[in-house]
């Protein structure tokens, strides 16, 4: 069965942001994410996931510890399992992306005091 935002669950998280799950297993999740300009996510780790953002469309800052990382149009960055990092929009304009997880990332998020 084919997957896009039109057949996907929908969830909004930090009261404007759009997340769909297009796929959704214990040992793997591709979530698609909108994040509409000036929005961020709170820091946090994961204990056993890794993870892949990868940009559709727009620019994605992710905060680690060791500086910030731009991301535009066609470019992604693994984080490691116990990385802490932060999705950040400082853009004018809406962000689109994916975020691919290994394992589901359900059960497995420890948010920490802000990064930077």
């Amino acid at each position: 069965m084919k997957a896009s935002i039109h057949n996907s669950e929908h969830y909004v998280w930090g009261g404007s942001c759009d997340g769909w799950k297009l796929l959704q297993q214990p040992g793997l999740s591709v979530i698609q994410e909108r994040m509409p300009a000036g929005t961020q996510e709170i820091a946090h780790y994961h204990e056993q996931a890794e993870q892949f953002f990868y940009v559709l469309s727009g620019e994605l800052t992710l905060r680690f510890q060791t500086g910030d990382v731009l991301l535009t149009a066609q470019e992604g960055v693994h984080v490691p399992a116990l990385r802490s990092h932060t999705a950040m929009n400082l853009s004018a304009a809406d962000v689109h992306f994916l975020v691919v997880s290994s394992p589901s990332t359900v059960g497995d998020r420890v948010v920490i005091e802000q990064i930077g």
